[in-house]
């Protein structure tokens, strides 16, 4: 069944300005649907079907928006903060209209992959505790990396607040004074990898989420760069 919307709810949504400024519009001809031109901000539409021009330009309407971020350092994940620079503030008026929000948290120093969406079905299959998506990181560690520490990790380590994590699977690609090591993941605590090697008397000093799910980050994307998901991308994310 064809869902209507009103026209300046459909426009305010995807960015062609406020519901008044869309009303002002409305009143100035701008808006045609259907080869028809609509005065009242009022009337419904179907925004899946119905053609619609703003100013002479066809737009295409969509519910959900989803975005793909190399989150650079410094930046918090979040949509608002009194005084840092959040994640939302890189992006574009055009997505922004949609009040996306980042599924879950990179802490402010760690880099790298973080889905940015306004779907919160989608962000809450993501984040259950219940359905364990894996996170897998890239990280360099003071200290030397040992087989100890995978078996270690391999059977959960308790955090400083007492709590055992679940079986984590840790790979070993450089053992060195400064390790370099890839992590995955199955639950999200607070500074769960930095705790988890703090647990093994090691101090993480660079991280970098490089996969979620079976999503993987676009390593062509610079710090703070972001694009939309492709289909394929979207469904790597949507099954386990």
């Amino acid at each position: 069944m064809a869902k209507k919307m009103r026209i300046d709810k459909v426009l305010s949504n995807i960015g062609y300005g406020s519901r008044t400024e869309v009303n002002i519009s409305c009143k100035r001809g701008l808006v045609v649907v259907n080869g028809e031109i609509v005065k009242k901000s009022s009337t419904q539409v179907d925004p899946e079907n119905d053609e619609i021009l703003f100013d002479g330009e066809k737009i295409n309407y969509r519910e959900f928006i989803y975005l793909i971020m190399n989150k650079p350092a410094g930046c918090v994940s979040a949509t608002t903060d009194k005084w840092d620079q959040t994640v939302i503030d890189l992006l574009d008026m055009e997505h922004i209209a949609f009040n996306p929000f980042p599924v879950g948290r990179l802490d402010k120093d760690t880099e790298g992959l973080l889905v940015i969406t306004n779907d919160g079905k989608l962000s809450h299959r993501l984040l259950s505790p219940k359905k364990h998506v894996p996170k897998t990181y890239f990280a360099k560690i003071n200290g030397v990396v040992t087989n100890e520490d995978i078996e270690a990790f391999k059977e959960g380590v308790v955090l400083d607040d007492g709590y055992k994590t679940l079986p984590g699977e840790l790979e070993i690609l450089k053992s060195d004074d400064i390790s370099e090591i890839n992590l995955t993941i199955h639950e999200g605590k607070f500074h769960q990898v930095k705790r988890m090697f703090e647990s093994v008397d090691k101090e993480v000093v660079y991280l970098k989420r490089i996969q979620m799910g079976k999503l993987e980050l676009d390593e062509s994307l610079e710090l703070g760069e972001f694009r939309e998901l492709t289909k394929e991308e979207l469904e790597l994310l949507e099954t386990k």
